[in-house]
């Protein structure tokens, strides 16, 4: 049987740079690629240092591919972001250095709790719509604190970050669900890269498995985000909210 990198076989790679594909797609859309592809990873004997290292480069490059594609098609605004990609970036860097100084058991037994909460938030708010609402907070305010403070999250945690920074533009600046959608994902693209580059630094990656997957992901993210853009809430409301009811068992089910 031919090994290719990190003695995993052809076939297991080609599985996961398909598996990646498909995550690429959900997280465009509703965040949460990560919880598809890092059990796919450690299934495949993966050690986990390495796993969640491989994770982060091939999350990056799917992120960055809806990025690219809100930008090009209008939907994303970058210059009222680069106070908050900042915060996160700070808060990226404290959140990994913390993981790997403190146990994370009671953010296991909380973090399924609030999604499930964001994910009734979604379903039954009126705010979460196609039509932008009045904002609660400035947006400084909202740089500093939902940009420091999910970038921390990421950085520490990271499953379903996505669906939590949409739900902060939508219930605090009032963002319609396309817009939201589309401006989670600098700050997404900028708490991986950070993280990446730390478990980087560190020697945990499958430099060629990343590789592939990163393509899978980058044209996903790409199909995805173009049903953002096309569909609206119709398609993103019921993805957000499947997907992270679906995060929330998963890490029940662990607990």
């Amino acid at each position: 049987m031919t090994l290719i990198d990190g003695g995993l076989s052809l076939f297991t790679c080609l599985l996961l740079i398909s598996v990646a594909f498909t995550a690429g797609f959900v997280s465009a859309i509703a965040g949460g690629g990560g919880i598809i592809t890092l059990p796919a990873l450690l299934w495949a004997g993966i050690p986990p240092l390495d796993a969640l290292g491989t994770n982060k480069f091939q999350s990056v490059f799917g992120t960055l591919s809806s990025t690219i594609n809100f930008f090009q098609k209008g939907h994303l605004d970058l210059r009222p972001l680069w106070p908050g990609l900042l915060a996160a970036i700070v808060g990226a860097v404290l959140g990994t250095w913390s993981v790997t100084q403190l146990g994370g058991e009671q953010l296991d037994t909380l973090l399924p709790l609030l999604l499930i909460a964001i994910a009734l938030y979604f379903l039954f708010s009126p705010r979460i719509s196609d039509i932008d609402s009045k904002p609660r907070i400035s947006n400084s305010l909202f740089n500093l604190f939902a940009g420091g403070g999910i970038g921390f999250y990421g950085g520490f945690f990271g499953p379903g970050m996505g669906s939590i920074y949409a739900l902060a533009f939508s219930a605090l600046l009032g963002y319609n669900i396309r817009r939201a959608t589309a401006h989670t994902k600098p700050l997404v693209l900028v708490t991986n890269a950070t993280s990446m580059l730390i478990f980087m630094a560190g020697g945990h990656l499958l430099l060629w498995l990343a590789i592939g997957m990163s393509a899978a992901q980058f044209a996903g993210a790409r199909l995805g985000s173009n049903l953002v853009i096309s569909r609206g809430a119709r398609l993103i409301k019921p993805v957000i909210i499947l997907a992270t009811l679906v995060v929330a068992l998963k890490l029940l089910l662990e607990v």
